[in-house]
């Protein structure tokens, strides 16, 4: 009776479900996301579900231990600095990736150089702009060679860079990558319905040196499904085993079951609001500053954490994640005052306010919430709710003049991954501020970390004082997964199957 009274709750009507979960008995688990991939090639979508895919069906050279902070070989077992722009690595010999193709260095060789192409169009092309290229040493040993010094290599080279094979890539390209990615990583794909699963099984052969361990669980099962109240549904009927950002609301109300975890986890992802300051969508009210500044003075965030992410969520100010190098906290900030906000439409020339669209892609209750908060001002705002990949090519193409969107640095724990991707000219960058974004080229390729960070200061002050974007708050993340699966959240928000089991 419990299940159905809480079906009830959450879907708004009584499901007739009796509860079937899952025990592990068979070694199998069935995970739920939100939206399906644009492709299964790891360089050809930049959502947060292709960065957690990834994970599982390629290594990378390096890897990131989640709890220690500290970088591991995975595919290499050594590396050095040969000088500020060229990387040496000794890499593992007896990989095999998922076809029995052996992994050596002509692989390495063939996808930095690949990715560094900027005609092979990688998504997000911040992943791959800072390679040159690589060259073969020998069989085992590979140099990667920078554009400039990038001290975030690292960071990228043990997240979202993975090594491709470069035979079968040859063969069946980006389309067959797409559809059937061959990787070295611990599960391998066994097939996929368009828009439906993925079918992934644990690869026998993997490398047993991995950071990454050997995986427990035999098959996942990648579901989408796109609406929150059937994944209820599933998660109590038994048809999946796990999910993820659930809404809080809802997280409590599963509490009270006996039969569910409910974990919670901090963490990297933001929302930020997006103005146009620069003209690329044409003449806005976004010109004005003190238009931008009357939206900062206008949105409630703090009241939106506490009624809507709760947990371990907080309101962000600078433009970037408070824990990335180069992070700075002392900006100007703007607090929650209507009043004001109405002062400075008012001396903008908007004392009856206007009238403008407003996009986004998820979480359409908190941009409810920041609509009601506009037209309390005289802000009227018309949404436009779009998929994530529409949205994202509406504003790299300079055709949103504004949005609410997020961004999870794709875990890279370095300001160069969020706050050189918005503000330094790129297509995502809708300040165009020629002082900022030579300071944050400068920050961005040289190694003295105190020259960094006064440079990075120097451009988030700026961002700030200006406005140019108006971040929100942090993210966190409810999961909620059956009792019997041993499973633990980390903040950088890659879910790890590979380390989880069944009791």
């Amino acid at each position: 009776m419990k299940h159905i009274l809480l079906a009830a709750m959450i879907a708004h009507s009584a499901l007739s479900i009796t509860p079937a979960m899952a025990s592990g008995a068979d070694n199998n688990l069935t995970v739920a996301f939100p939206r399906e991939l644009e492709s299964l090639d790891a360089y050809q979508n930049s959502s947060r579900g292709g960065v957690i895919l990834a994970r599982h069906i390629w290594d990378g050279l390096m890897y990131r231990d989640p709890a220690s902070g500290k970088y591991v070989g995975n595919l290499a077992t050594e590396w050095r600095w040969v000088d500020d722009k060229t990387l040496e690595f000794n890499l593992r010999e007896g990989v095999k990736f998922h076809n029995g193709e052996a992994f050596n260095a002509d692989d390495v060789v063939f996808t930095m150089n690949y990715i560094a192409d900027p005609a092979n169009a990688v998504k997000p092309q911040r992943n791959a702009s800072w390679i040159a290229g690589a060259e073969k040493v020998d069989d085992f040993t590979v140099r990667i060679l920078l554009k400039e010094p990038f001290p975030a290599a690292f960071e990228y080279l043990a997240g979202p860079v993975v090594i491709y094979p470069n035979e079968y890539f040859s063969e069946v390209g980006t389309e067959g990558m797409g559809t059937a990615p061959i990787g070295t990583g611990p599960y391998k794909v066994t097939g996929q319905k368009q828009g439906e699963r993925i079918d992934l099984k644990r690869y026998a052969d993997y490398h047993s040196d991995s950071p990454k361990g050997k995986a427990s669980i035999e098959e996942i099962t990648w579901r989408f499904i796109p609406e929150t109240n059937t994944q209820f549904a599933e998660l109590i009927s038994g048809g999946v085993d796990w999910i993820w950002q659930v809404p809080a609301d809802q997280a409590e109300r599963f509490k009270t079951l006996g039969d569910f975890v409910v974990s919670n986890e901090s963490t990297m992802r933001i929302g930020y609001i997006g103005f146009d300051a620069s003209d690329r969508y044409g003449d806005t009210p976004f010109d004005d500053v003190r238009v931008r500044r009357a939206v900062a003075h206008a949105i409630d965030r703090q009241g939106i954490v506490d009624s809507l992410l709760k947990g371990a969520s907080i309101v962000v100010n600078s433009a970037c994640f408070p824990s990335q190098f180069g992070c700075e906290q002392d900006i100007p900030t703007y607090d929650f005052n209507p009043e004001k906000a109405r002062e400075l439409l008012t001396e903008a020339g908007y004392a009856d306010g206007f009238e403008t669209p407003f996009a986004a892609y998820r979480n359409r209750d908190y941009a409810e919430v920041m609509m009601a908060n506009l037209s309390n001002v005289g802000i009227t705002t018309s949404l436009n709710y779009l998929k994530y990949a529409a949205l994202r090519d509406k504003v790299q193409n300079g055709e949103i003049p504004f949005q609410f969107m997020t961004w999870g640095s794709f875990s890279i724990n370095d300001v160069s991954a969020i706050t050189s991707n918005f503000f330094k000219g790129g297509k995502d960058d809708y300040a165009r501020d020629p002082q900022i974004i030579e300071w944050l080229t400068e920050a961005d390729s040289i190694t003295d970390a105190a020259r960094r960070e006064e440079l990075y200061s120097m451009a988030l002050k700026r961002i700030a004082e200006q406005v140019y974007w108006l971040p929100l708050f942090s993210y966190n993340t409810n999961y909620i997964y059956g009792a019997g699966l041993e499973f633990t959240p980390t903040s950088d928000e890659i879910p790890r199957f590979f380390n989880a089991s069944w009791k």
